[in-house]
C-alpha cells in the first residue's frame, strides 16, 4: 500500500512521520539502485566499445595487409629486399617482392641493446628510490622519473641526433674504419646510437613499475631480515627483490613493448638503412646503420598511394601486432610462474 492511499486513515502525527520516513528511504534506495544500474551499464558500454575498437584496428590492419600475405604468406619475413635497388621497383604495379628480415633484425637488435642498458640501470635506480633514499628525496626523484616517461619521442630523437650520434662518431669511428668498410655508411647513426637513445626512453618504465613492486613488499620482511643480523643490502637482495620479481618482470616487459614500437627516435638516430649488421666485423657491427619495423612505416609513408607498398607497410604493422601479442603472452606466463615460485624463494632466502 502506498503512502497516498494511507493518508485517509486515522493515525497520530508520530506514526505519520515514521511512515513518511520509511517511504522516503524506500524511494531513496530505489533512486540509488537506478543510479547504480545506469553507472554499471555505462561502464559495460565503455568496456565493450574499447574491445570493439581494438578488434576493429586489428581487423583493419590485417585486411590492408592481406594482398601481400596472400601472395607470399610468411616467406617475405625471410627475405632481405627492402632498400637499395629494390625501392626503384616499388612503383611498378607488378612488383610484390618485399623482404622484412633486415627490419626484424634491426628491431630485435636495438630493443635488446636498449634492454641491456635499461634493465640494470632501471632496477638499480628502483632499489635506490624505494629502499635507500630518504622518503622525501625518493618521492621527488620518482616524480622526475615519471615525468621523463612523458617526454615526446621527437625530443629524444633530437637530443640523440645532436649529442649521442656525434659522440659515437667521434669516439668509435675512425678514418681507417670509413675506408675499410665502404658498403655501409659509418657516420654515427647506428645500432649503438639507437640502442642508447632507446635505453633512456624505456628506463622510466622499468624504474616506475619496479619501485612500486618493491614498495609493495611488507615491511615485516625487512624487519625480519635485519633482526636476524642480515645487512641492509643482503636483506634487499634476499627478502625484497624475490617477492617483487614479478613486478620487475612486468616493468621490463612494458619497456620492451615500448621499445619495439618506437618509430620517430629510431628513424632519427638508428641510420634509416635496412641493413643486417655483419657480426663477423666484431664491434664494428654496432656502428652500422639499421632500420626498425616501426621506423620503416614512418619513413616510407609516401608510398601508401601504391597498393603493393601500402600492403607491405600494413604487413609490417601486422607483424608488430603479432610480436606485441606474443610478448604479452610470454610475459603473462613468466609472471604467473614467478608469482608461484617467489614464496618458496623467499622462505629459502635466508
Amino acid at each position: 500500500m502506498s503512502y497516498d492511499r494511507m493518508e485517509g486513515t486515522d493515525m497520530s502525527s508520530s506514526q505519520e512521520a515514521a511512515i513518511r520516513l520509511r517511504f522516503s528511504r524506500a524511494d531513496g534506495s530505489l533512486g540509488r539502485l537506478g543510479t547504480e544500474k545506469l553507472v554499471e551499464r555505462a561502464l559495460a558500454f565503455s568496456a565493450a566499445s574499447s574491445g570493439a575498437a581494438i578488434l576493429f584496428v586489428i581487423a583493419f590492419v590485417f585486411m590492408k595487409a592481406y594482398p601481400l600475405l596472400a601472395r607470399d604468406g610468411l616467406a617475405w619475413l625471410a627475405r632481405a629486399d627492402w632498400d637499395g635497388a629494390v625501392m626503384e621497383a616499388w612503383w611498378n604495379p607488378d612488383f610484390w617482392r618485399f623482404g622484412a628480415l633486415p627490419l626484424l633484425v634491426g628491431t630485435f637488435a636495438t630493443t635488446t641493446g636498449a634492454l641491456m642498458v635499461a634493465v640494470p640501470l632501471g632496477v638499480g635506480c628502483a632499489i635506490i628510490l624505494s629502499e635507500v633514499a630518504p622518503p622525501g628525496l625518493g618521492r621527488i626523484l620518482a616524480t622526475a622519473v615519471r615525468l621523463l616517461s612523458g617526454v615526446p619521442s621527437v625530443i629524444f630523437g633530437l637530443v640523440g641526433l645532436t649529442v649521442v650520434v656525434p659522440f659515437v662518431q667521434k669516439t668509435f669511428i675512425t678514418e681507417e674504419l670509413g675506408l675499410r668498410y665502404v658498403d655501409v655508411p659509418l657516420d654515427g647513426q647506428s645500432l649503438l646510437a639507437g640502442s642508447l637513445v632507446l635505453a633512456f626512453m624505456i628506463i622510466p618504465f622499468v624504474v616506475a613499475v619496479s619501485a612500486d613492486a618493491m614498495r609493495s613488499v611488507p615491511e615485516s620482511y625487512r624487519f625480519g631480515g635485519l633482526a636476524l643480523g642480515m645487512t641492509k643490502w643482503r636483506t634487499i637482495a634476499k627478502l625484497v627483490i624475490p617477492p617483487a620479481l614479478p613486478g620487475i618482470v612486468a616493468g621490463i616487459v612494458l619497456a620492451t613493448a615500448r621499445g619495439i614500437g618506437e618509430a620517430i627516435a629510431m628513424a632519427m638516430v638508428a641510420g634509416g638503412l635496412a641493413n643486417i649488421p655483419h657480426l663477423d666485423r666484431g664491434f664494428v657491427a654496432f656502428l652500422e646503420p639499421v632500420r626498425t619495423l616501426a621506423s620503416a612505416i614512418v619513413e616510407n609513408g609516401e608510398g601508401m598511394s601504391v597498393l603493393q607498398v601500402e600492403s607491405a607497410l600494413f604487413s609490417l604493422g601486422a607483424t608488430l601486432l603479432v610480436v606485441s601479442v606474443v610478448t604479452s603472452i610470454l610475459a603473462r606466463a613468466a609472471f604467473s610462474r614467478l608469482r608461484t615460485k617467489t614464496g618458496l624463494a623467499t622462505e629459502r632466502a635466508i
